[in-house]
């Protein structure tokens, strides 16, 4: 289980840069965003230059691309902005692989007009479920063309706000692209650490042979935190995964720079013990 962090976690800016400070905190592998190198998230279009550059960093750095971001709002309420979403991916989606990743991460999407991260009531709507099942079909078919797996990650402001949703899309769609990033804290809001554990375990159970990357961010009752600072039993966490037989990349996030030293070195130690376990 390869240890990694988003790579726009540092202030660095470049991709030798950035995956050299991500190497420096204590990190093997990296979920690469476009903004990085100091534009747009989605640039449309890629230059072939860009790819080579963060190829060739990543050889330098000793850094693996795990992924790369390609979150827009799938089920935004204005079809427009779904369009310009989906042929800014479609862009990603060709470039990633020259990258040295075949991943590529998406935002189920919400109906919040302005924050492709917050929830809306018609979220639950039966509209906005039959416009995520046709903006991910596109997507799969897009997917299958460049050869790369889509990442899609249960959180509770989206669309696809449960594990339980994530297998009816699986089951839906039928495309063997789709794959999910499971990340603990965004499964619930409230919960002790016991019914954590459980909400966690089964989310792993029901998901098992679909995912392809974990994330590692902890929750408090204050919201999110950085992961071994709140209620989530990462050794927990990591032995659901392992018994799964789930052996990718647990990349965290949402944390500070300053941070990150501090939580790769606490994210090896749980998986060592669980390995020696």
């Amino acid at each position: 289980m390869q240890i990694g962090i988003f790579a726009k976690t540092f202030a660095a800016s470049g991709a030798l840069a950035s995956l050299e400070a991500v190497r420096r905190a204590g990190y093997d592998v990296a979920q690469f965003n476009m903004a990085v190198l100091g534009g747009p998230s989605m640039p449309e279009p890629i230059k072939q230059a860009q790819c080579e550059e963060i190829a060739a960093a990543s050889s330098e750095s000793g850094v693996a691309i795990a992924a790369i971001s390609g979150t827009y709002n799938m089920i935004h309420p204005d079809a427009a902005l779904r369009a310009d979403g989906l042929a800014r991916l479609a862009t990603l989606m060709s470039a990633a692989p020259l990258m040295g990743t075949r991943l590529v991460t998406l935002c189920t999407g919400t109906r919040h007009p302005a924050d492709q991260w917050a929830y809306h009531p018609d979220n639950a709507s039966a509209a906005a479920w039959s416009d995520l099942l046709t903006e991910m079909a596109k997507a799969a078919s897009l997917a299958e063309q460049c050869g790369v797996d889509l990442g899609i990650e249960p959180e509770l402001a989206n669309v696809v706000s449960s594990a339980k949703l994530a297998r009816k899309l699986i089951v839906e769609l039928a495309s063997p692209r789709v794959r999910i990033v499971l990340d603990p804290a965004n499964l619930f809001e409230t919960a002790s650490t016991t019914e954590a554990r459980a909400i966690v375990e089964r989310a792993v159970d029901m998901l098992a042979d679909r995912i392809v990357m974990a994330h590692a961010k902890d929750r408090r009752a204050d919201g999110f935190a950085a992961a071994g600072a709140g209620i989530i039993d990462f050794g927990h966490f990591v032995r659901s995964l392992r018994h799964a037989g789930f052996d990718g990349p647990l990349v965290t996030h949402g944390l500070s720079e300053a941070e990150a030293p501090a939580v790769a070195a606490f994210l090896r130690r749980v998986v060592a013990e669980e390995i020696a376990a």
